[in-house]
């Protein structure tokens, strides 16, 4: 089975520690994005996974190309030029305190790209699945354009189509948003999101709460999936399900729904390394279950597992094996010493 993912690769720079922005005098660098997450979590649980994007012809991306490849993506399709590589600075939060996110992306080479600059066909003809979140075509006219044209040459093959909504408030406005993203879900066979970004993506509003004091209202949100699957002929919805108690404390489950059934995961009580990720790799996980034919709650619990792990490992890749996710999904979240 092979994934294609496509998006725009980063450096994150982060104050070391709980640093404020202002405090640091130095950063951590990381590499990733949103696509690339995926695709690496993929290839580390063995799949083939293909990555598409464009970087700079610059030693930034050089390094970005080493590291995908250094965790067996294939990065033949990936275009070089342009202008620079997208940055953020990431404030890790603490406690009360939120994180805060500022970017550095604008004319960075993927922004910048044409559908020219990739062969879609050999990309998609021998590919089974393609992923992609919102985030991309909101970087740019052009990015949003060649979204869209990549969503096409994936359907001419017949390959499974899903998105993380992922809205952005920084990149874009609901109306912008909406006018790109409801046209392309009829593409999407795999809707992946919450209520709060299908309501500013999509223009689709629940009519119950979805949250309460006692927490998320499952009920609405099965009535939710139903509606989204109803209006936009989707095969598959999901959706984390994050309860902040603080920046460093959170609650992580999901809820699955594929047509048919709906499945409620555990319940993780997670203290924070790194909350960056958890999104995509909760996309992989997802995309690697349905691929191998697990059903519903393994699905979920795989998908659960593999991105609780990852917030609790620093940078953006979810550097765990398959055995480690396994070892969660069947209790062992002691964090006792392997010897």
């Amino acid at each position: 089975m092979r994934v294609v993912t496509m998006g725009e690769m980063m450096i994150r720079f982060m104050p070391k520690g709980n640093l404020r922005i202002e405090q640091a005098d130095e950063f951590e660098v990381h590499y990733g994005g949103d696509e690339s997450i995926v695709a690496v979590s993929l290839a580390r649980f063995g799949m083939e996974s293909r990555y598409v994007t464009k970087l700079p012809e610059n030693p930034l991306g050089d390094n970005t190309l080493r590291k995908l490849k250094s965790h067996s993506v294939d990065t033949s399709y990936v275009a070089r030029g342009g202008e620079r590589l997208g940055l953020n600075f990431y404030e890790n939060g603490a406690s009360v305190r939120p994180s805060i996110v500022l970017y550095d992306r604008k004319n960075s080479a993927i922004a910048d790209a044409d559908p020219e600059d990739f062969d879609f066909d050999a990309i998609f003809k021998d590919a089974d699945w393609f992923h992609i979140s919102g985030i991309t075509p909101a970087i740019s006219d052009k990015a949003a354009k060649l979204t869209e044209v990549a969503m096409k040459a994936a359907k001419k093959y017949d390959v499974t189509i899903s998105i993380d909504l992922n809205y952005r408030a920084k990149l874009w406005s609901v109306e912008k948003a909406q006018s790109v993203m409801i046209p392309l879900m009829q593409y999407v066979d795999v809707c992946i999101g919450g209520a709060e970004d299908a309501a500013r993506m999509l223009d689709f509003k629940s009519s119950k709460p979805m949250y309460t004091e006692e927490g998320y209202n499952i009920e609405a949100y099965k009535e939710y999936f139903v509606g989204l699957k109803e209006e936009f002929g989707f095969k598959y919805v999901a959706s984390t399900l994050r309860e902040g108690a603080s920046s460093s404390d959170n609650a992580w489950a999901a809820l699955l729904y594929d047509g048919k059934e709906f499945y409620h995961t555990r319940k993780y009580e997670l203290h924070l390394v790194d909350r960056g990720g958890g999104g995509a790799s909760f996309s992989a996980g997802l995309i690697y279950g349905i691929l191998n034919g697990f059903d519903i709650a393994k699905t979920g619990e795989f998908a659960v597992a593999a991105s609780a792990l990852k917030q609790t490992i620093m940078g953006d890749y979810n550097l765990v094996n398959l055995d480690e996710v396994y070892a969660l999904m069947n209790g062992d979240g002691s964090g006792r010493v392997q010897r």
